[in-house]
């Protein structure tokens, strides 16, 4: 283990709650990080991460002068590298893509315990990411959906439903699988699969496959279900 991996991670917390920030002061130093700076305002937290140049920076959502996510993409944009972990009440998909895109390194829902914060910190110091179990799921589901709706944008003339139908060929489920994970007949499965290939000009489940998966469809898919012809 290297001395900059032995030494405590130097953290900035920055909160407007004085109280929580005591608390999380005293349960991450507790833990063995130290904590070098605190700060209530985006503007404290920019003068702060310039003076003491924290390893990591523990990030609320909502400051009196700005919002989090605001705040993290400056400093991220000032200090290329800086990790930024959020930590906040707000557990919302729209919180969680807005603080990836503006350059977060993790995302944990305030009421985890110390040891996971602290944990946290040091992967994200390190240069990892990290998600509490519930976020990591929901962001799964989040990226899942956002595949869909451009596979909607780049295939205008099929329904959700065909394009819901299409991803789940591409990961390689029959139409037998796709009625019961969809919970309709074979039968309407069928009907459905004949109108995607006649929107998409496809005549085998091989050419629907290949469309699909250049839309980024399917890629999420083990493909073992098995596939059949046409209808």
């Amino acid at each position: 283990m290297s001395e900059e991996e032995a030494r405590p991670p130097r953290v900035l917390i920055c909160d407007d709650h004085p109280l929580f920030r005591s608390g999380l002061k005293a349960a991450l130093e507790g833990a063995g990080a130290e904590v070098v700076a605190e700060a209530e305002t985006g503007a404290e937290a920019l003068d702060a991460v310039a003076r003491q140049r924290p390893d990591a920076v523990v990030m609320d959502l909502s400051l009196p002068d700005a919002s989090g996510i605001d705040v993290t993409r400056r400093l991220t944009e000032r200090h290329p590298g800086l990790p930024v972990l959020m930590l906040t009440m707000s557990d919302d998909d729209g919180s969680l893509l807005a603080a990836l895109q503006a350059g977060a390194r993790g995302y944990l829902v305030k009421g985890a315990g110390a040891d996971e914060v602290l944990h946290a910190v040091r992967t994200v110091a390190a240069g990892g990411a990290v998600f509490g179990p519930d976020t990591a799921a929901r962001l799964t589901a989040v990226f899942r959906h956002g595949r869909q709706r451009d596979a909607e944008q780049l295939f205008p003339a099929l329904t959700a439903r065909e394009v819901e139908i299409l991803s789940l060929i591409a990961r390689g489920l029959d139409n037998r699988h796709i009625a019961r994970h969809l919970v309709l007949s074979e039968k309407t499965v069928r009907n459905h699969v004949t109108h995607i290939f006649d929107k998409l000009q496809v005549t085998s489940r091989a050419e629907a496959v290949a469309r699909a998966r250049d839309a980024g469809l399917g890629e999420d898919g083990s493909g073992d279900e098995g596939a059949e012809g046409r209808g």
